[in-house]
């Protein structure tokens, strides 16, 4: 193709990251996407062995005037809690300690964890909470919590100690090769040691170039509230807030079935 005839593909990029039509040099990759491509793998690989720098977490969500906990899973370093993805589920006896003193009536608990990716966590918790907050202003919250080395569990573990009725854990999900800053939020509706995925709602790919802040702080807060006027979550309750809000209607709370104790 002649350098001076438009490229037909351009219309699609200015859509998508995604990786389409990429110019090739016979075989094998032209330079240009080459690199680029093994620069996204370097970030990704980056991201899963980044730190969180939790006092600089703490300041950033100072601001938004809850007291901020800070906890650790049972991984005693990231090596092991990338190979042991169990050990980020639980906490560690001093973070069930330091979070049982803590113990009240709460509606909600809000935890943050680094993930697999520190940064997402990192960038993004902050001023997704600042979004989250004021829309909860009827809602007892518990003190905010960072667990360290922690996985989706981790808030599971963290709502049951502070005695929260739901638990929404913002934490950094897998890096992928156009995104190794996307912030994940799992909610659940009473977490218990049994609870598996099919009882959670997930919102994913939070950061600007993805599902924005405040269009993620909507379907959180829609989903709140309808977990707790219909006591369910996960596969039971449906998200429905974007049909909601192409059509101005009112959500309908499912009624929540048996469950055994």
């Amino acid at each position: 193709m002649s350098d001076d005839l438009p490229e037909p593909w351009n219309s699609l990029r200015r859509l998508t990251a995604a990786r389409i039509g990429l110019k090739r040099s016979g075989a094998s990759l032209a330079t240009a996407p080459l690199l680029e491509f093994q620069l996204a793998h370097a970030r990704a690989r980056d991201a899963v062995h980044a730190e969180l720098d939790e006092a600089r977490l703490q300041r950033d969500l100072a601001p938004l005037g809850l007291p901020v906990l800070t906890a650790a899973s049972r991984a005693n370093d990231r090596a092991q809690f990338l190979m042991r993805p169990d050990l980020g589920r639980q906490l560690s006896p001093e973070a069930e300690d330091t979070l049982a003193a803590k113990k009240a009536s709460y509606d909600i608990a809000f935890v943050i964890s680094d993930g697999l990716s520190a940064g997402a966590a990192q960038k993004h918790a902050a001023p997704l909470l600042a979004e989250i907050i004021p829309a909860l202003k009827d809602w007892r919250i518990a003190p905010l919590v960072i667990v360290r080395l922690g996985r989706v569990g981790a808030g599971d573990a963290a709502a049951s100690a502070l005695n929260a009725t739901s638990v929404v854990i913002l934490l950094g999900e897998r890096p992928g090769l156009t995104a190794p800053d996307s912030l994940g939020a799992y909610l659940t509706w009473k977490p218990r040691p049994d609870t598996t995925e099919a009882d959670r709602n997930c919102v994913s790919n939070i950061r600007p170039e993805g599902v924005r802040y405040a269009d993620a702080a909507r379907t959180i807060v829609h989903l709140l509230r309808a977990m707790r006027a219909g006591g369910v979550s996960g596969i039971a309750l449906k998200d429905d807030s974007d049909r909601l809000l192409l059509s101005g209607g009112t959500t309908t709370i499912p009624t929540p079935p048996p469950r055994s104790e």
